[in-house]
Order: structure tokens, then C-alpha cells, then sequence
């Protein structure tokens, strides 16, 4: 077995940004939250198309911000909620940490993300409040028909996008279609800041509560206007305002150093978009209609960190990965599977086991293929030469 030569993850940090990095520290800045993460913020929300953004620690920790702003904010008519079966486990575990009731949703067979005939079903069935989708490695789901369900049922949508930065529909980029949008800025992801996460919104109440809940409850982040009113409203000696917790919140900040890399990294986003794109693009030409992979309409533009794609059967997929493996190759599971079939959700959860077809497909049958934008086209054509001469020999 060869050493890995094509790794699935790269480290979107450079040399150059160390280098930045290095002496930024050195001209004796505040590390923690500081200005840089407000800077951070605001150039995000005119990048993806928001009027505000909140950094935060993780983009689990922005799902975990998404689902405790929701539960506090008064706008639920209920505690129900639809989730993804194919995703990752922390878009759906905030539901279950803060009792809401999560509805499993099978996976749409074109791109992954939430089946809409299944999905029509369960919100005539049970009216939730709310929706949250994944942006499925990328692909974005089937938006006007989303937009339409919601305004024929009335939810409020949560928009998953932390494995999809860069990606659009229709020209809009994917991460400004929730009422609540989530990102991620973990290392292998489209950009990096070592660890680190977003929440974006249009709703300035939704806005005020993340940044207190993200900061232990208080509400020293705040304007200074919606500072005053709260304290206006509970009555507090100014002299103990700046230290008053308004609800039970976490500390979930991140810092002015993560921020520092955010800000040079967003620089390098068209670029990344444009190889990343190129590179599935590749996949898809090479591969052909010998495999099945995600489909999207012909406007869009995908940034997949991955590419997937489902082999025939479960043992065609073992012969693949061994061979990747064999060949220098990283290659893991499709995301998490079909999270219906995790120790998580029927085990903790008491709900039961998740059989969907496509979601099954995904779980049974896929894997991952490297698209870092280091890869060049040789590359692409060997990794796909070695799933061809690995595929089963009748093949449709």
C-alpha cells in the first residue's frame, strides 16, 4: 500500500498566512474577540449576501446558536422540526439537547439533500415550525420548490451550508436562503480558520440573540441602543449592566486570531470556487453515466470540498476504496450516511431506525473522492482510472 498522496483535506492555510500570522502576533494584538472578529463579520454578510453574521467557535456550535435562538425567540408554534437524513450529526442534535421533536426526512435522489415529495408529506402531516436542510456536499437542493413548500406551510427554514461555502443557485450564493444560515470554517472545508463557524441572518432580533447566547447571555455585543432597552426593561444598576445575563447562554466566541485568518482567507475564495468547481466538473465528464453523483440544475456553481458518488453495490464499493487505498488514495464514507442508522438517533434518541431508500443508497453504497484545489487534471483522470478498473463489469 502506497503512502497517501491524495489526501481529502488540505489545509487551505498557506505559508504566506502563517507568515502574516507570525507577525501580526508579533506586533502585540488582542488575541481573543476583539474588532477583527466585527471586520470578520461584516465582510462575511457582504460576501454571502446577509444583512448580519455572528462568529462563533465551530460550525456545530453555529447549528447548536441556530436551534437555541429559535427556542427563544418566540416565533415557534410548535417544537417540531424536519431534519436531513443525510448530513452531520450536529444538525439534528441541538433539536434533540433542546427538546425539540425531529422528523426524519428521506434524501432527494438527484441531490441529495431533502426528498420533496417526502418532505410535502411530513409537513401536511404534522405542521412543524420548522425546516432545516443541508446543503448537501455542495449541491444545492431544489430551492424553488423549497421556497414554494414554505410559503405554502409557513416554517421557518435553517440553512445548513457549512460543507457548502461558495456554491450558488441562480447566481445566489448557497447560505443566504434560511432564515438562519450555518458555515463552517473547520480545516479541509472550502477556507479555514483552524476552527471556527458563522451564523448569518436577515432578522436583527434573531441577530441580537446570537450574539448574546453565544456569549454567556449578556449583552455587552450588543448596540448600544439594544443594550439600554434591556437594561430599561429589567431595571439594572448601570454600574452591574455590562455583567448582567439576560438568558442561559453558552460561550461558544471565537477570536481575533481565527478572525485574522478569515479575513485573508475570504480574499482567496473566488479562486478556490473556480478550481473546486473545475475539479467536479472533471469528475462528472470522466465518470460519465457509469456511476451515480449528485445532480443540479446547469446554472449552478458547486464548491464541493468532496466529490461523491455512489458505487453499485456495497461490495463494488469495497473494492474500490481498497484499491484508492492500495493506490495512495484517500476515500472515506458519503458524509455520515444515512444518520437514521446511527446509535444517536435510535439508541439516545428512541426514534426508529431511518430506512429510506436513497438515504440507505448513500449509506451502503458511497464514498468520497478528493477535490482540493491542488489537484490537477492528471490527477483527477488517475484517481477515476482506478474506480473504473474497480467498477463490477456489467455496469449500467
Amino acid at each position: 500500500m502506497l503512502p497517501i498522496e491524495y489526501f481529502l483535506a488540505e489545509d487551505t492555510i498557506d505559508h504566506e498566512d502563517e507568515k502574516a500570522l507570525a507577525e501580526w502576533i508579533l506586533s502585540g494584538p488582542r488575541l481573543t474577540k476583539g474588532k477583527l472578529t466585527t471586520e470578520f463579520e461584516e465582510k462575511w454578510s457582504r460576501w454571502v449576501g446577509k444583512n448580519y453574521s455572528v462568529f462563533c467557535n465551530s460550525g456545530s456550535s453555529a447549528n447548536l446558536l441556530m436551534y437555541y435562538t429559535l427556542l427563544l425567540s418566540g416565533q415557534l408554534k410548535n417544537k417540531k422540526v424536519i431534519v436531513p437524513s443525510v448530513g452531520w450529526v450536529t444538525t439534528i442534535a441541538p433539536a434533540m439537547q433542546f427538546g425539540f421533536e425531529p422528523i426524519m426526512c428521506e434524501a432527494d435522489p438527484d441531490t441529495f439533500g431533502l426528498d420533496l415529495n417526502h418532505l410535502e408529506h411530513l409537513l401536511k402531516e404534522h405542521n412543524p415550525s420548522t425546516v432545516i436542510m443541508v446543503q448537501v456536499l455542495g449541491v444545492p437542493n431544489k430551492m424553488a420548490e423549497i421556497f414554494a413548500l414554505r410559503e405554502k406551510y409557513n416554517f421557518i427554514l435553517l440553512e445548513d451550508a457549512c460543507a457548502a461555502m461558495g456554491s450558488s443557485w441562480r447566481g445566489q450564493k448557497v447560505g443566504s436562503f434560511g432564515n438562519m444560515s450555518s458555515f463552517s470554517f473547520y480545516f479541509g472545508h472550502q477556507i479555514s480558520t483552524i476552527e471556527g463557524g458563522m451564523v448569518s441572518t436577515n432578522d436583527p432580533r434573531f441577530r441580537d440573540l446570537l450574539l448574546m447566547l453565544r456569549g454567556h447571555g449578556w449583552s455587552k455585543d450588543l448596540s448600544p441602543e439594544a443594550h439600554q432597552s434591556l437594561v430599561r426593561k429589567y431595571k439594572v444598576d448601570d454600574f452591574h449592566s455590562p455583567f448582567v445575563f439576560y438568558y442561559p447562554g453558552f460561550n461558544v466566541r471565537s477570536t481575533d486570531l481565527n478572525a485574522f485568518l478569515g479575513l485573508r482567507q475570504l480574499d482567496k475564495m473566488d479562486w478556490l470556487i473556480k478550481r473546486r468547481f473545475e475539479n467536479h466538473q472533471l469528475y462528472r465528464a470522466r465518470l460519465g453515466d457509469h456511476f451515480v453523483y449528485q445532480q443540479y440544475e446547469p446554472s449552478s456553481v458547486i464548491c464541493s470540498i468532496h466529490f461523491g458518488m455512489l458505487a453499485k453495490s456495497n461490495e463494488e464499493r469495497y473494492k474500490i476504496v481498497s484499491a484508492l487505498r492500495e493506490n495512495g488514495v484517500e476515500t472515506r464514507m458519503f458524509s455520515a450516511g444515512n444518520l437514521g442508522r446511527h446509535p444517536f438517533w435510535y439508541e439516545f434518541g428512541g426514534y426508529p431506525v431511518f430506512g429510506g431508500l436513497v438515504a440507505d443508497s448513500i449509506h451502503y453504497r458511497g464514498l468520497f473522492l478528493p477535490n482540493n484545489p491542488s489537484l490537477e487534471k492528471e490527477d483527477i483522470e488517475f484517481i477515476c482510472e482506478i474506480v473504473f478498473n474497480n467498477k463490477e463489469k456489467r455496469h449500467d
